[in-house]
């Protein structure tokens, strides 16, 4: 079971920190503490309560086994989602979010298709043998393949959630989710609007500290969903088992 994030840890990570006031949006009021010097602070117990209804969820998709998207292209938030989604094992965008990425996800397919087909065809002697530029050539495309699409290189379908930092920044990519019925869980700032989100969680969205207390604890959901799941397929293991057994058993008996 993994640690039970508390008030402190959301204080001391900044995530009360919103936008200046002049910046906010006015839908993310119920989100709202407070003004302070100028500057929005978001209501922690209500991140709290957020995190909470998020995790149960996302705990839930993941337990049925399916895949959740981590998307945040901005640059203080890259590292550590791109690292809590490597951990998990679950598909992320930290680069560009390229248009059609889920509405449009047969020739997002084709692409990795394409990147793969090229990492087979380097791994071949062949390759060796080809003429130094066309070596050059097919190792460029396959460099700039594998930055925007790297990430997403194991996702045979679409995924069946998204988990976004930035609500504003990634609205795109929010906004093909929606029309495709998936459902976003996001960090929304002061500046954002979190009616559009499934699962809004108000955070500081632009202090590394902050993003990876948040991003942390939904990748500790999911890791607990992937943990029931793999007790879930263990005990119908067992019980197939135990009923094979018993037919066995019962046969035995009658012969």
């Amino acid at each position: 079971m993994s640690k039970k994030l508390e008030y402190k840890d959301l204080l001391d990570a900044g995530v009360h920190f919103g936008h200046l006031t002049r910046k906010w949006d006015p839908r993310m009021a119920p989100y709202i503490f407070m003004e302070k010097n100028g500057i929005h602070i978001v209501d922690l117990n209500k991140t709290l309560a957020c995190v909470e209804d998020a995790s149960a969820a996302i705990k839930n998709i993941v337990r049925s086994g399916r895949k959740v998207l981590f998307v945040a292209t901005k640059k203080q938030a890259k590292e550590v989602v791109a690292e809590e989604a490597r951990k998990l094992k679950m598909p992320y965008v930290t680069e560009r979010w390229l248009g059609g990425m889920l509405t449009n996800f047969a020739t997002i397919r084709k692409s990795l298709k394409k990147m793969s087909s090229m990492e087979k065809m380097m791994r071949d002697e062949t390759f060796k043998n080809l003429a130094k530029r066309e070596r050059l050539t097919v190792e460029r495309d396959k460099e700039k393949l594998e930055k925007v699409l790297g990430g997403i290189a194991e996702l045979t379908r679409l995924p069946a959630a998204l988990f976004v930092v930035d609500a504003k920044r990634e609205t795109i990519a929010i906004k093909e989710a929606k029309k495709l019925n998936i459902p976003v869980f996001a960090m929304v700032d002061t500046n954002s609007d979190p009616t559009n989100i499934d699962f809004p969680i108000p955070a500081n969205d632009d202090a590394y500290k902050s993003i990876a207390i948040i991003t942390q604890s939904i990748g500790a959901a999911i890791e607990e969903g992937l943990m029931e799941r793999k007790k879930d397929k263990d005990d119908q293991k067992l019980k197939e088992e135990e009923d094979n057994k018993r037919e066995i058993d019962s046969k035995a008996e009658v012969e």
